[in-house]
């Protein structure tokens, strides 16, 4: 079922296509992130209550670095360690360049304990936290620790999903 806003639907679609559920649905106002829950590792989003179509992207990102079998089982609130937050936060950013949207989309004044400038700031000048993370888990490659004819390095991945 699509979501009427055309944001929200594009994103949605490219969760998809990397192998995440998403699905509309209600969520609950005591939902980390307005409008949107994490359910047997898939996302429900709820259109009436959704503030920000890029946090779908950042929740995606958290749901991305989780190992296959952890991601299967994770329901409710997420509680990321450090890593996996830098590493959401660079998967989201990739994300965000593999889809041709402005990064502000998904690093809006309102998240990111409102440091989401900062994290604009330091991406648009190549300064990108988390890609190691990213680099461990063998879905991108560093351009400081690979060889440049490995291939094209971050913010290109070479799989959305972690194995």
């Amino acid at each position: 079922m699509p979501f009427a806003d055309p944001l929200t639907e594009r994103i949605a679609g490219f969760v998809r296509g990397i192998g995440l559920a998403v699905r509309p649905g209600v969520v609950e106002d005591a939902a980390f992130l307005p409008g949107l829950a994490l359910e047997a590792g898939g996302i429900v989003i709820d259109e009436s209550r959704l503030r920000y179509p890029g946090d779908i992207l950042h929740e995606a990102g958290h749901l991305a670095v989780l190992p296959a079998t952890v991601r299967a089982l994770t329901t409710g609130r997420l509680e990321a360690d450090g890593g996996q937050e830098m590493g959401a936060i660079a998967w989201s950013w990739a994300a965000a360049v593999h889809l041709d949207l402005d990064p502000a989309v998904v690093f809006h004044p309102d998240g990111y304990q409102q440091g989401a400038n900062a994290v604009l700031e330091n991406f648009a000048q190549g300064r990108y936290v988390g890609v190691s993370y990213l680099q461990w888990l063998g879905l991108t490659r560093e351009l400081a620790r690979d060889a440049p004819q490995a291939g094209p390095p971050y913010p290109h991945m070479l799989r959305w999903l972690c194995a």
